[in-house]
């Protein structure tokens, strides 16, 4: 996929007074600007037919409630809309296609317009991706010329949505599986088509997975690869004697068994005769046997064997233990057991509910490979992003609701997260951009954004920005590098570690405070009162 993305020219960075380097394409070729929807394309022709086209607009991308019953968020998908707005430009093919949607009296100027437009006077100011996010604070503020800004709406929420969904997802099973474990995401196969399988991968190892068994994945991110076998190489064996190639070397070369499968049956009959094995297993399952022996033999260095394809206890156990013997004999170590089935907390399939039955019962498990419930975000198919106008011509704008919660918050607006004394993040508050920004020791009065009783004094012992500029057009500014997904990776698991553990747990966790300023308090309440229909009673 990345072979067939375009590069863009590169940008000034305005830090070393030349240019940075250019920006690949979107990893994924679907992602175009007809990745949208057609009413931003009619908006568009409006815009243009009103001549409100390079209305200079502020807007904010958020969303309203933390997925999965919990009280946080993380944010993903930045680095693949940078790739979008940095090559985003319309072929003449798609203009034909969007003159063709429209209504045959649009006016030929408009389509003209539509070929010569692109990023260059679009600013993108946005949270480090990876970062721990809360309700209403933007995630990214996108500002420029109206009927662009329009334009980006559709693919950045999509481009948003999952990704910050599933790398929740992820670090939410990371937080109950504990730091030791080592978790894998094995979920292509049930993952909802070719992009969402991908994606998964991606946003699964940046939310702290360990590995994946995406090979796709792995070739295009550089994310560790893990996979063993399955049933069905099992089951295709039916006894020792179909194994032909027999010998094996010890790692140093020094030592050659001539009979590995000799020697596994040796062991084998060792372990029925222990007085501790007695009542527990006789005849194992042959074809097992053959199946492990082959796998041990093809991957001395790394055998991990699959248990439950006939019985765990009575023949997939004492087989492995058998090989695994067999291969310390030669100077080997087996890695371990897999179940693929089996009580595990009563017949779940893994998720956040099942690994926490798993460690109230003191279990032994060091890894989880997880598919169906991670990657398609089961227990919540979607975090439900919006893309909101603030501003436009220096103008605050609101949008209105009887739902408080779906209240905007105008003006265009800055973004810091207020750290206590032990490090852990006490509040994140939002404030004008005009207005002086918080510091270190100084009382700051934090207010909820909608209800006036509830506020209170912080006094941060640090405070960090949250709003970078990713993507400056072409104004005079410096651009954030965008990091590698390590990099991202690594910043994720320490955000989470300065978050306290009651707005991480699983059951009823703590709300986090989210606030604004005081002046930008009494400014929200100000143009709601002066935007809303005053009432008329009859």
């Amino acid at each position: 996929m990345e072979a067939a993305a375009k590069v863009n020219g590169g940008v000034n960075d305005g830090k070393r007074n030349r240019p940075t380097p250019a920006i690949h394409g979107p990893t994924n070729p679907m992602v175009t600007p007809l990745l949208t929807d057609l009413y931003q394309f009619t908006m568009a022709y409006a815009y243009w037919k009103a001549g409100k086209h390079n209305d200079r607009a502020v807007f904010d991308l958020y969303f309203r409630r933390n997925p999965f019953g919990g009280e946080y968020t993380v944010f993903a998908g930045l680095e693949e809309c940078i790739r979008f707005i940095a090559n985003f430009k319309l072929s003449k093919e798609e203009i034909a296609f969007v003159k063709d949607c429209l209504s045959p009296t649009c006016e030929d100027g408009f389509f003209e317009y539509l070929g010569g437009i692109n990023c260059s006077d679009v600013e993108v100011y946005a949270i480090a991706e990876g970062s721990v996010v809360f309700p209403k604070v933007p995630l990214m503020r996108i500002e420029g010329p109206v009927a662009v800004v329009q334009l980006l709406e559709t693919p950045f929420v999509n481009l948003i949505n999952f990704a910050s969904l599933v790398t929740t997802n992820a670090a939410r099973h990371r937080f109950v599986a504990g730091k030791n474990k080592l978790l894998l995401e094995f979920g292509l196969r049930r993952a909802q088509g070719p992009d969402g399988g991908v994606g998964a991968s991606r946003y699964c190892y940046m939310g702290g997975f360990d590995a994946t068994s995406n090979c796709a994945a792995g070739k295009l991110f550089g994310i560790p690869l893990r996979g063993t076998h399955s049933h069905a190489f099992v089951s295709s064996f039916t006894g020792p004697g179909e194994i032909t190639e027999k010998s094996l070397k010890s790692p140093d070369g020094s030592k050659v068994c001539k009979d590995f499968v000799d020697l596994t049956l040796t062991w084998l009959e060792k372990l029925k005769g222990l007085s501790s094995s007695a009542g527990v297993f006789g005849e194992t399952n042959q074809s097992e046997l053959a199946a492990f022996v082959s796998y041990a033999l093809a991957f001395p260095d790394n055998f991990l064997a699959l248990v439950d394809t006939y019985d765990v206890t009575r023949s997939g156990i004492p087989n492995f233990c058998a090989v695994a013997l067999a291969l310390n004999d030669m100077g080997y170590k087996a890695k371990g057991i897999r179940l693929d089935s089996g009580d595990l907390a009563y017949f779940n399939d893994l998720n956040e509910e099942t690994l926490d039955a798993l460690n109230k019962q003191g279990h032994e498990v060091d890894s989880f490979g997880i598919g169906t419930n991670l990657v398609t975000c089961f227990a919540q198919p979607a975090l439900g992003c919006v893309f909101k106008l603030v501003e436009i011509n220096n103008q605050p704008r609101i949008k209105l609701s009887e739902d408080v919660s779906k209240v905007s918050i105008p003006c265009k607006k800055r973004s810091f997260r207020l750290y206590g004394k032990e490090g852990y993040a006490l509040v994140d508050i939002m404030s004008g951009e005009n207005e002086p920004p918080p510091k270190v020791g100084q009382r700051i009065l934090c207010r909820h954004p909608f209800n006036e009783s509830k506020r209170a004094y912080v006094v941060p012992q640090h405070v960090e920005d949250l709003m970078k500029c990713y993507w400056p057009g072409s104004a005079d500014k410096a651009r954030e590098e965008l990091p590698t997904l390590e990099q991202i990776r690594e910043h994720c698991m320490k955000q989470l570690e300065q978050m306290r553990t009651d707005h991480m747990r699983r059951l009823n966790p703590t709300p986090y405070k989210v606030s604004v300023s005081a002046k930008l308090y009494e400014f929200i309440h100000f143009l709601w009162l002066n935007e809303a229909p005053v009432g008329e009673l009859q």
